[in-house]
């Protein structure tokens, strides 16, 4: 009997194999006989589809495309599509990996044979030490076959930059190099030197914090659209100004200004939008001698990426230009925080691959939570401050009670607030340095708010110089209004920073 019922239970086993391996085989058929138009979809098309995720689920992911919509998205986006390879998880290699350099290899050769063409004809641009090729593809086979690969870990059109765009309007979010009038009781005077403390700093007891720390010894990376040539408190002219001295400022390009992709012509360091100097005031200006404002850190060394052309990560070039700021920041063992003021509203796989380079490496990532602009309007927090590997800020008024900036985002993957706007006035922002030399201007928004946030952090690291990235961080936390709880969306709230540097 009981081989009668072994003998019994092992043909049920064949069976089942035997279907399980049927069904497999119709899956894989049934998945190559799919026959997608041959005509891409519309950019409308393409956005409306895009618009629908994010209404429905607060995001967007490529990877939950089919190959036709994501193929669209490819040829409307100068037909570059990036991929991340590699194992699962697997970001970055510091070293030629036989394995991943094999991996690589059989990628780019399936792509030139589905493509049609040889070696020297392929449009290829890879990246030092993350796992990321961004190739030239024409043919929707070539997505289909490489969505079968193991060795795939994303496929993204990285050159589509046309969402909620027409062809001809270009984004200009967050620029503006123009000057303004400061009223006068927005700011007070420090002595010696009689240098502005915009007003915001007394909220969060900076000032006072000076007494025990300035940043000194502490070097801050900027990655924005670079900080103005013509701002001398912000060049090596004048950074060492007034009682700041004994430290460096450092720019570096990594935006091209073109619209190959493949090409490798990068547009300088120097900011052209008015952003990025606006950030690098907040952070770092001088305690100068000329009756300007001064930033939070004003004894710390700043170096400065122009890696996008404005505050909205929406094109390739900007893309690129983050991922390669990540990276090359990532490797100086002197740069101890990264600020980042920009964002999109999902993530980005070779962001994503950099910041995780980066954190590797010890760096303490800030990120903005968000400033609603025609684009952002509506969306929560934006990448990169979605990432665990980042510390999300966002923008509150100087009322009694918490309330979030006029245009700053909310959520629960905020992890700091800073007080930025006045509750009864919308335009009562932090006076900070102009594009031009003798000018000043307000910003606001998360941006400024995320700047002020690594120069607070900047202090910390300054007073405690052998602290670990997780003992600043839980610092600012215990230093926080809601410590030890964390509010839905507002995190751990207001930073005190002189209880920070105590």
């Amino acid at each position: 009997m009981k081989k009668v019922y072994l003998k019994a239970m092992l043909l049920i086993a064949i069976v089942i194999v035997s279907c399980s391996k049927e069904d497999a085989i119709t899956e894989t058929e049934s998945q190559q006989s799919i026959e997608y138009p041959d005509e891409p979809l519309t950019v409308a098309q393409i956005n409306s589809r895009i618009s629908e995720s994010i209404r429905a689920t607060g995001d967007f992911d490529w990877s939950n495309e089919d190959p036709h919509f994501l193929w669209s998205a490819v040829i409307h986006g100068q037909e570059v599509l990036t991929i991340g390879y590699g194992n699962e998880g697997q970001s970055f290699s510091e070293e030629r990996d036989p394995e991943l350099i094999a991996k690589r290899n059989t990628l780019l050769d399936l792509v030139l044979e589905t493509e049609g063409i040889d070696k020297q004809d392929l449009k290829l641009v890879e990246q030092d030490i993350l796992t990321v090729i961004d190739v030239g593809v024409k043919n929707i086979e070539t997505i289909i076959e490489l969505r079968k690969r193991p060795e795939v870990r994303y496929l993204e059109p990285n050159g589509y930059s046309a969402f909620l765009y027409d062809e001809t309007e270009r984004s200009s979010s967050g620029c503006d190099k123009n000057g303004n009038y400061i009223n006068p009781s927005h700011y007070t005077t420090v002595s010696p030197n009689n240098a502005q403390v915009a007003w915001n700093f007394s909220e969060h007891n900076i000032q006072q914090a000076w007494n025990l720390s300035t940043g000194s010894g502490i070097t801050i990376g900027l990655i924005d659209t670079g900080v103005s040539a013509s701002q001398p408190l912000l060049n090596a002219s004048g950074f060492n100004d007034g009682v700041s001295n004994g430290r460096f400022v450092q720019k570096y390009g990594t935006f091209i200004d073109s619209f190959w992709w493949w090409s490798s012509n990068y547009d300088g360091p120097h900011d052209k939008c008015g952003h990025g100097t606006a950030m690098g005031s907040a952070m770092a200006a001088p305690r100068n001698d000329d009756g300007m404002p001064v930033g939070v850190a004003y004894n710390s060394n700043l170096v400065a990426y122009r890696a996008t052309e404005d505050v909205l990560l929406n094109d390739y070039h900007e893309r690129k230009g983050v991922s390669k700021a990540l990276t090359q920041l990532g490797n100086r063992s002197d740069v101890k925080i990264i600020s980042m003021s920009i964002g999109y509203v999902w993530s980005i796989g070779n962001i994503k691959d950099a910041v995780k380079y980066a954190y590797s490496k010890g760096k303490l990532i800030f990120a903005a939570g968000g400033t609603s602009t025609s684009f952002t309007n509506g969306y929560g927090v934006i990448f990169p401050a979605t990432m665990n590997e980042t510390v999300a800020v966002t923008g509150v008024d100087d009322g009694n009670t918490y309330e979030r900036c006029d245009t700053c985002h909310s959520g629960s993957k905020i992890d700091f607030t800073i007080v930025m706007e006045g509750e009864s006035n919308s335009s009562k922002a932090p006076p900070v340095l102009g594009f031009y030399n003798g000018d000043r201007r307000y910003t606001g928004g998360s941006s400024v708010a995320t700047a002020t946030t690594a120069g607070i952090a900047a202090l910390v690291w300054s007073r405690y110089p052998n602290w670990s990235r997780t003992q600043v961080l839980n610092r600012l936390k215990e230093s926080s209004d809601f410590y030890p709880n964390r509010n839905n969306n507002f995190g751990y709230g207001n930073i005190d920073a002189l209880q920070a540097v105590q």
